[in-house]
Order: C-alpha cells, then sequence, then structure tokens
C-alpha cells in the first residue's frame, strides 16, 4: 500500500559530515520541484545523528547552500538528535509488539557467524541466535554485556518496489539481516531513524541517490511492521567527473557555495543541475518556474550523468547574457573592490552591459571590469614598438586634440575617430591598436569606441596625454 493518492510531501535529508556538493544540491533540486509541481510540501531535515563527523560548519554549509540556490523548504530544518526520544520509544514499542529483539551477540561473534557463511557458500549475515521463534529456546542473557536491538525481519518472500527511477527491484528476503535498530547505549541507528522520520513526517515520496537501493528493502520492511503507507521510493543514479570516474575535488564534488565564489548564478546552476539526469526535450535553458511545470519523474534518466564544466560555462554564460546590467554590477562591485577597482569611478551597470558576452562568470566579469576602474596593464614593449609607429602617434596626438572639445557621447566618439582614421589615411586597426595599448595596455578590448564612452574623458585623454609627447 502506497501514498500516491494523498498530497505529495517529499523530503530532503542530508548527513551533515560534508558540505552540501552537486549531487546532494542535484537530490534536493528533484525533490523540490516534484513537490512544487504537485503543489505539495518539500521538507528539509537534517541527519546529524553521526555524532563524530557531523560538524557545525557541515550544517551551516548545507542551510547556505540550500539558502543559495533558492531551495527553500515549507518545513524544517528538522534535526534527528532533537527527536532522539521518540526514536527510543518506538523501539519500546516494537520489542513490545514482538517486531524487535534485544540480540546479546558480541561484534566479534557476529563476524565469525559470517565467515562460517562465506565458508559455506552462503550470504554473510547474523544467524539469527536471539531471534525468538515459537518453540525455540533463547540463549541465558549475558549478564555482562549490553544488548543491541534488531528488528525481526521477514525470513521469506522478497520485498519489492516499482522504483520512480529504476523500474521493478526486489530482493530475497533472506539475504537481508535482522538490522540493528539501536545500538548497546540505545542509540538508534540510521536506518531506523530514517524510517521513524519518514512516518511521523508524512513523506509520501522519496528521491534519493541510488547509492540507498540497498537501504530500502530494510526501511520497507520497518515501515510495514510499523502499519505505515510506503513512499513511493526513486534512485537517481550517481553524478560522475568528465573522465567518467567518481566526482572527485578536483571534478566538481566541492561546496555547492565554491561555485558562488567561483562566480556561478544561482539561477543558472539550477537550470545546469536540473539538465543532470533530466530532460524536457532539447530544451536547455529554462527559468526556475518552468523547470517546475515542466518537471516529472518520466524523464529521470536510469544512468549516470557526466559533469561538463564546460557546458556549466556556457549556462552560466548565457544567464549573464540575459541578467539586467544594474543587477549585474550589485553583484560583481563587491569583487571588484576585492581585486583592487575602483567601482564608484565608473558607470558600472554601463561596462557591465558592454563586457558581459564575453563572460563565463562573475569572477571573469569582475576582472574585465578593471579595465574601466583599474590600474592600466602595463603594455608589452615589443607591441608598443610595433604599433606606436611616429605614423600612429601623430594620429593620437590629432585625436587627442580633437577629443578635449567633443560632447563625450558614443556617436561623437565615434566620428571623432573616423575624422582621425580619414585625415591620416588609416585603416582602423592602425588606430585602434595605438589607441586600446595607450589607455588599457592591452591589443584586445571590446569596441573601441564604447570603451573610451564608459572610460570617461578625464582618464582616457590622461592616458592618451602620456603617449603622444
Amino acid at each position: 500500500m502506497t501514498q500516491s493518492n494523498r498530497p505529495v510531501r517529499t523530503r530532503f535529508a542530508p548527513s551533515p559530515t560534508g558540505f552540501l556538493h552537486l549531487g546532494g544540491a542535484r537530490t534536493a533540486l528533484f525533490a523540490w520541484a516534484f513537490a512544487r509541481h504537485a503543489g505539495g510540501t518539500f521538507i528539509l531535515r537534517v541527519e546529524d545523528t553521526d555524532l563524530v563527523r557531523s560538524t557545525p560548519e557541515a550544517v551551516q554549509g548545507i542551510l547556505d547552500g540550500m539558502a543559495w540556490l533558492g531551495l527553500n523548504p515549507d518545513e524544517g530544518p528538522f534535526y534527528q538528535m532533537q527527536r532522539m526520544d521518540r526514536y527510543r520509544a518506538v523501539v519500546q514499542d516494537m520489542l513490545a509488539a514482538g517486531t524487535a529483539y534485544l540480540c546479546y551477540s558480541s561484534p566479534e561473534e557476529v563476524e565469525a557467524m559470517r565467515e562460517a557463511a562465506r565458508a559455506r557458500g552462503a550470504k554473510p549475515r547474523y544467524d539469527g541466535t536471539w531471534r525468538p521463534e515459537a518453540g525455540k529456546t533463547l540463549p541465558p542473557p549475558p549478564s555482562d554485556r549490553q544488548p543491541v536491538v534488531r528488528f525481526k525481519g521477514p525470513l521469506e518472500g522478497v520485498t519489492a518496489w516499482h522504483d520512480i527511477v529504476k523500474g521493478p527491484i526486489s530482493f530475497a528476503n533472506e539475504e537481508l539481516d535482522d538490522l540493528i535498530i539501536a545500538r548497546p547505549d540505545g542509540t538508534p541507528t540510521y536506518n531506523f531513524c530514517v524510517v521513524v522520520d519518514d512516518l511521523d513526517m508524512g513523506i509520501t515520496h522519496v528521491l534519493r541517490g541510488d547509492d540507498h537501493v540497498n537501504n530500502t528493502p530494510r526501511q520497507i520492511n520497518i515501515l510495514k511492521a510499523l502499519g505505515a503507507l510506503l513512499p513511493e521510493y526513486g534512485h537517481v543514479p550517481m553524478i560522475l567527473g568528465p573522465d567518467g570516474e567518481k566526482l572527485s575535488k578536483r571534478h566538481g564534488a566541492v561546496s555547492v557555495m565554491e561555485y558562488d565564489t567561483q562566480g556561478y548564478l544561482p539561477e543558472a546552476m539550477i537550470n545546469y543541475l536540473a539538465r543532470l539526469g533530466w530532460s524536457h526535450g532539447d530544451d536547455e535553458i529554462f527559468d526556475r518556474e518552468t523547470f517546475i511545470k515542466w518537471f516529472d519523474t518520466a524523464h529521470l534518466s536510469g544512468s549516470p550523468s557526466q559533469w561538463d564544466p564546460k557546458k556549466l560555462n556556457w549556462v552560466n554564460n548565457q544567464y549573464i547574457k540575459q541578467a539586467n546590467n544594474h543587477d549585474l554590477a550589485s553583484l560583481i562591485k563587491p569583487r571588484v573592490l576585492a581585486l583592487g577597482g575602483n567601482p564608484d569611478q565608473v558607470d558600472l551597470s554601463a561596462a557591465v552591459g558592454l563586457l558581459k558576452d564575453r563572460c563565463d562568470t562573475l569572477v571573469q566579469l569582475a576582472q574585465a571590469t578593471l579595465l574601466f576602474c583599474g590600474e592600466p596593464a602595463t603594455p608589452d614593449p615589443a607591441l608598443m614598438t610595433q604599433h606606436m609607429t611616429p605614423q600612429a602617434v601623430a594620429a593620437l596626438r590629432d585625436l587627442n586634440h580633437k577629443l578635449l572639445t567633443v560632447d563625450w557621447s558614443l556617436s561623437a566618439i565615434s566620428q571623432t575617430i573616423k575624422t582621425v582614421l580619414n585625415d591620416h589615411g588609416l585603416k582602423m586597426p592602425q588606430l585602434a591598436i595605438p589607441i586600446r595599448l595607450a589607455v588599457a595596455g592591452t591589443t584586445q578590448t571590446p569596441s573601441i569606441d564604447a570603451v573610451l564612452t564608459i572610460m570617461g574623458s578625464k582618464l582616457v585623454l590622461n592616458r592618451l596625454a602620456q603617449h603622444i609627447s
């Protein structure tokens, strides 16, 4: 029995043993989009029971990453460590109902059972020494050992479900251990906490990475023992690096917030992550509202996706091109300041409008903007010798003189340059390159009349004057 006819409730349940990375962000995105598409509820749950590896910094990193991406939960964040009393109460209920039992076997004894099974060619598992059965006499409990609590799972038949992504999946119950649901100190285990949370929070659909497939039959059997309706499960394949191997720190497996540092827009990251394992025909660029409208599980891929930094750059460039210049200027202003530029000495929005088509990231855009609000590069002496010919210097002198009296506008500057070219019998590169070297210290800039317009008369005339004496 499933919850398919109930209002959709999905969850993202990261463990704060590390920061939010690409794979986790994509899982969160799909669960969020599924809930949004269905008019349902998206829940954030922090599975922080690993006290050794969980850190407050990682928790904050997850929250920051979710906020940056705009994947805001409708409920939560909930923290498992704040629900310990509830888990312990359910363990006691299961002991009372006979769906769980105390097991006094030591870890060494359990390992010996598994070795014996391997020697027989069987699947290594706990042999049920302390599992109560009708007519079975259990050993006397050792007085010097605290028991674990094991779930009394079914021994026959199969546990099966229709996976939203992978299709039919089944496990023979005889291959499943009686799972430990509470440790000797009474602390509940991961798989058990997940089940109680999904039950209490009314989760109807679980979308998560396919590294959880082996956990699913155990969780299903515990839910059945608790008399719960089962969520529908969908397991999304992993993301591979450009080399086809598991993502490494060199290939994308870093905190999502690192992409903020590198100058990616959250809208672009959402768009890119959406296309990693999901598609809508050949559509490549779409905003989040369109993504929500289009999202369905039928087009989730059952094959691993490959992270492509070049494609991410292309997507980010599309969003930078489409962005409002004023908004972009606000985003890059602190970056320009950090690079030593003075963004207040230029019309930053105008500079952004001229440069943004050439930039894949905000970092590149901020660096490019230094053309207008930073110190000019030191020209290569060889280039100066090549392009600053006597004829070019004479033309620069004439240009400088004429620019002293023109209305400082794109059209006036453009016409002045054309006049100088005509008067000196030069082609555009013969004047444009010397101008670029004089005002920017480089031979490569956007359209030179637009560059001069944005730079402003004072800066342009001062820099030209240094090369015409």
